[in-house]
């Protein structure tokens, strides 16, 4: 996806969710983010933002430590989180093409890089904001949940920080029904390794799990249950996902 793509649903996925956490209040429990009150999930994004912001504008090498959020409430919260999230689409639409920044993990480009992960990162936090409102949740166009897979399985769980590793080779195949898009995750006792593609016949999978791009997007973002998801052959590989990905 286009960079400009990233920033156009940046700036719509937080107003987005500033929206529905007005709705829901600082006080509405948010049940995709056990233990968090709206107050914590606006706290959190807003500190993200803010995080970034810093970074891109100093073009900083080094990864910074992020600032504490003010104890804010009620209307207050909401006009600090606007105002970081604005900060942080300004900073992103004036960066130079040739940024060179601290970046979570290698990419094309520094302004690529943050252009997508902070345009995720706000619109994995508008589900849970919406989550906390309830009613329907704004959908996600499947070029960007496709996207957002990708991020998730070949840059996140690359890392060495991934916990998802098993003893013996197991094989996790991700098929989104409406798009024809496929992955195939190896686990092992390294980060996974994850091919675009079915890299071989379903047989060779030992777990395939099929749906929209958007339920897989969210689930794998463990925002809904992957157990909810059709799943065939070893269901223990999903679980061992679901029980697992977080991302840390």
């Amino acid at each position: 996806m286009e960079i400009s793509e990233h920033l156009d649903a940046l700036g719509a996925e937080g107003l987005a969710l500033a929206s529905a956490a007005r709705e829901a209040g600082p006080e509405a429990l948010v049940p995709t983010c056990p233990g968090w009150r709206v107050r914590d999930l606006i706290r959190h994004t807003g500190m993200v933002h803010r995080w970034v912001t810093g970074m891109v504008v100093d073009e900083s090498r080094t990864c910074r430590e992020a600032a504490d959020e003010p104890a804010l409430d009620g209307e207050a919260l909401f006009e600090r989180f606007t105002e970081g999230h604005r900060l942080l689409v300004e900073a992103l639409r004036a960066a130079p093409a040739g940024l060179e920044c601290w970046t979570v993990f290698p990419a094309r480009s520094s302004l690529a890089f943050w252009a997508r992960r902070q345009a995720h990162e706000t619109r994995i936090h508008r589900v849970d904001a919406e989550s906390a409102r309830g009613g329907a949740r704004t959908p996600v166009a499947p070029a960007h949940a496709e996207d957002g897979i990708d991020e998730l399985l070949a840059g996140f769980h690359a890392r060495d920080r991934s916990r998802v590793r098993t003893d013996s080779p197991r094989t996790l195949r991700i098929r989104a029904v409406d798009t024809e898009a496929v992955w195939t995750v190896r686990l092992s006792t390294a980060p996974p390794l994850t091919l675009r593609g079915a890299a071989g016949p379903d047989e060779s999978a030992d777990c395939t799990v099929s749906g929209t791009a958007e339920q897989l997007y969210l689930a794998l973002w463990n925002r809904l249950p992957l157990s909810s998801l059709r799943a065939t052959g070893d269901r223990a590989v999903a679980a061992l996902w679901e029980e697992n990905s977080a991302v840390v």
